[in-house]
């Protein structure tokens, strides 16, 4: 997957969150020009002091009003890679990324480390030296597309760099 002149103005980010001891939310965004997040361009992380609940099954209800904070709502957002799942069986009951592409209207690639037991469709994608998978859904572009380019993402480990790299923002770790 090679990235278009018109994609090439495009902002592409990864996003996470971390739920703090405290209470509330702490969401990072890592963007770049590139779908292979080579150069990363910009970070941005916000605080929201309270969210909802956990619910299962609904798990968006907590983890979208962080994201509202850091993901870009200008129009050159081309694209959203999300710690999660985009939909969570093979008949489409939306996840996270779902969710995520309803709200801003761009492709959304879910790139989970853990297996979801309903979402038995997520394609298999590994990385690195690693044996185990990531789990890998999308909406608005082809599954095949969406794990040739977590296959690509920057970086030689399981995680991709640009989601290690949000997770640890979300985190307040050091980026290393």
């Amino acid at each position: 997957m090679t990235d278009s002149p018109s994609a090439a103005a495009k902002q592409f980010v990864a996003v996470d969150v971390h739920y703090r001891d405290e209470g509330g939310a702490r969401a990072a965004m890592v963007a770049a020009r590139d779908r292979r997040f080579a150069t990363i361009t910009s970070t941005r992380i916000a605080t929201v002091p309270v969210v909802a609940p956990y619910q299962p099954g609904e798990f968006y209800l907590r983890e979208l009003p962080p994201l509202r904070a850091v993901i870009p709502a200008s129009g050159d957002l081309g694209l959203v890679i999300v710690d999660g799942y985009v939909d969570l069986d093979p008949d489409g009951r939306p996840g996270l990324g779902a969710h995520v592409h309803g709200e801003w209207h761009v492709p959304v690639v879910g790139v989970a480390k853990t297996a979801f037991r309903s979402a038995t469709h997520a394609a298999r994608v590994f990385r690195g030296r690693s044996s185990r998978p990531l789990f890998v859904t999308a909406a608005g572009m082809t599954m095949t597309d969406a794990t040739r380019l977590v296959s690509e993402m920057s970086g030689q480990f399981r995680v991709p760099d640009a989601l290690r790299l949000a997770d640890r923002l979300a985190r307040d770790l050091p980026a290393r």
